[in-house]
């Protein structure tokens, strides 16, 4: 282990981390009242869940503050390259043994008492799932940012997100009109910019998803598109490098160059528009001393509650079902990634586990 390796704390990293986004949501809220009072309340939770995260810590359990949850394997789109599809983690056909309603809010439940600070709901469409996001919505402690392609967004959603503040919308997006429903279908984009309209004039916080490729890395995040999301109301831009698991799809995935490019526009547009929080995803973990997935910062739980080191690394030796949520973390696929040292940042770039894939499979077997 070299002395930076000694150094680096990840438990202090990521704790950082999330009171700086904390930080950065009260102020891009500070003139929505109701939105700002739940953002405060909810720093004190979420300096509450450190503590006991730093309590686990001392105990020699690391907990991440950071969970994504992929709540259904149904998705109503067909979205070009989508990674989900691919790994056929989305499919069309019926879902067949699924997490229960009551068992995912029993994840919910043990989150909580874990000090969970952010659960991520993704899927296939999360929406789908209406009764999940009302149990998500009870655990006022934990931020549930939820994923989705905007398309089952109606009143009941609208009353939904008014009544749970903690639930907050992503809605994904591509870049303008032609980009957006040439992945996402025809229409997609018109809706999205309704459904933005209606949230703002409800006073209700949103953020955006945007999936960078080769095609549109100058697009989203050129000040026109950026400044367009602003006037709209947006509050969290999340960019999420494309991840091509399939080999046609190669030549969209961002390389040096590219990543260059979004690093430093990433680091100007967060000066330039101080009302988003602007989060970057493989980007930020630079600064984590590489990826931090598999429990580092986060881990993933599929929709047949199989604990995952990441959604962009299906593999799983450890089920919910069978084990507390607690007991996922000590998966023995997770310890051997960490002590191999597959997550630090000796890669081309990108997502580190997918670019590694044939190495973690061998951890697997």
């Amino acid at each position: 282990m070299t002395d930076n390796e000694k150094k680096f704390d990840i438990q202090a990293y990521m704790t950082r981390g999330v009171e700086r986004i904390v930080a950065e949501s009260i102020r891009a809220t500070f003139k929505n009242p109701r939105e700002s009072a739940y953002m405060v309340r909810f720093a004190a939770a979420s300096r509450t869940a450190a503590g006991k995260r730093e309590k686990s810590e001392r105990e020699g359990l690391h907990i991440p503050p950071f969970l994504i949850a992929s709540i259904t394997s149904s998705c109503n789109l067909h979205c070009a390259g989508c990674y989900s599809r691919c790994n056929q983690a989305t499919t069309d056909d019926e879902p067949v043994r699924q997490l229960t309603d009551e068992e995912w809010a029993v994840i919910f439940d043990e989150a909580e008492e874990l000090g969970v600070s952010f659960i991520l709901l993704a899927g296939g469409e999360p929406l789908l799932r209406h009764k999940v996001l009302e149990a998500a919505g009870k655990k006022q402690e934990i931020l549930f940012p939820v994923f989705t392609n905007g398309t089952f967004i109606n009143e009941r959603y609208f009353e939904l997100f008014d009544e749970c503040r903690n639930i907050v919308p992503v809605m994904s997006i591509e870049g303008n009109r032609k980009t957006t429903d040439r992945r996402r279908g025809e229409g997609v984009y018109d809706r999205l910019m309704r459904n933005m309209d209606e949230l703002k004039k409800r006073g209700l916080i949103f953020g955006t998803s945007v999936t960078v490729t080769t095609e549109n890395y100058g697009e989203v995040s050129s000040e026109e598109f950026i400044g367009m999301l602003s006037d709209k109301g947006c509050k969290a831009v999340i960019f999420v490098e494309f991840v091509p698991v399939t080999e046609d799809s190669v030549s969209l995935s961002p390389g040096a160059e590219e990543r260059e490019f979004m690093r430093d526009r990433v680091e100007k547009l967060r000066n330039e528009h101080p009302e988003i929080v602007f989060v970057s995803f493989p980007g930020d973990e630079k600064s984590s001393g590489g990826c931090i997935a598999a429990g580092r910062g986060f881990f993933h739980i599929n929709s047949h509650g199989g604990a995952e080191p990441c959604p962009f690394s299906p593999y799983s030796d450890i089920n919910v079902r069978d084990s507390s949520l607690k007991g996922a973390l000590e998966s023995r696929l997770f310890r051997a990634i960490i002590e191999v040292g597959l997550l630090k940042d000796d890669h081309n770039g990108g997502c580190v586990l997918f670019e590694k894939r044939d190495q973690v499979i061998e951890l697997y077997k």
